[in-house]
């Protein structure tokens, strides 16, 4: 565990410090989340011309004004949408990069539909190249991961995690092809570290990344005294909301 010490150095505020006055995955939430000395988890999804941006949600209207699928819009289109709440826009990697400039351990999630779509991964990993601050890639899909590791093998990446309960009713063969095909992406990733649920704490997942593959474990999102002592017992660091460790 000691090679990714800067992982778990600090606590990992979810989306950034967001709340009143600071929407999540923008750059006020960034910015606080730097000023409080925390590290930063966000999200990336990608644009109809292959930009990566920063955002949770597939589509607008949650959180900001209009409607429309963010990988339906191009990176200009969506830099002129405005959030609710305050006068924030969506940002590019690149522009998250420029304002973070090393100052906080980044981990990044990549957003995926799970259809085999490279552009995000690839995107990422060319954005990062240049990058010499503390950051890491992370999904649920093992493809982008092992996308990511072909790309830029130097850059940490690791796998996002909850238990598996799969849809309801799916058929037995249907389940053991997705999960032939999940391992198999696994094994193609070589994921450095693990990111998993604090509901599904304990469970075997992380507990053989942690004690038999040596790498660390985040638990998400940590929000409850609770959560709090199951993280304590079970992870490396948490990714926080709602409160400051």
């Amino acid at each position: 565990m000691a090679g990714l010490d800067w992982l778990t150095a600090r606590p990992i505020a979810h989306r950034g410090l967001h709340g009143a006055g600071a929407v999540e995955n923008t750059p006020t939430a960034f910015t606080a989340t730097i000023a409080a000395g925390y590290a930063i988890e966000t999200d990336l999804q990608i644009t109809a011309d292959g930009e990566a941006v920063v955002h949770h949600d597939a589509k607008l209207g949650r959180l900001t004004e209009g409607s429309g699928t963010l990988a339906a819009m191009t990176a200009a289109e969506l830099k002129r949408v405005a959030f609710k709440e305050t006068a924030d826009r969506i940002i590019t990697l690149s522009e998250l990069l420029d304002l973070v400039a090393g100052r906080a351990t980044l981990a990044i999630e990549l957003k995926s539909l799970g259809d085999g779509d490279d552009r995000l991964p690839r995107r990422a990993a060319q954005v990062l190249a240049g990058y010499a601050g503390p950051a890491a890639l992370m999904s649920f899909d093992p493809f982008q991961m092992a996308v990511v590791r072909e790309a830029v093998p130097a850059r940490t990446h690791g796998l996002i995690a909850e238990r598996w309960r799969g849809p309801a009713g799916e058929a037995l063969g249907t389940r053991r092809r997705r999960a032939a095909s999940y391992l198999a992406n696994v094994a193609r990733a070589r994921p450095q570290f693990l990111a998993y649920s604090v509901k599904d704490l304990p469970a075997l997942p992380p507990l053989l990344a942690r004690y038999v593959l040596g790498g660390p474990v985040l638990t998400w999102t940590v929000r409850t005294e609770a959560d709090r002592a199951k993280a304590a017992k079970w992870a490396d660091q948490v990714i926080f909301e709602g409160w400051r460790p």
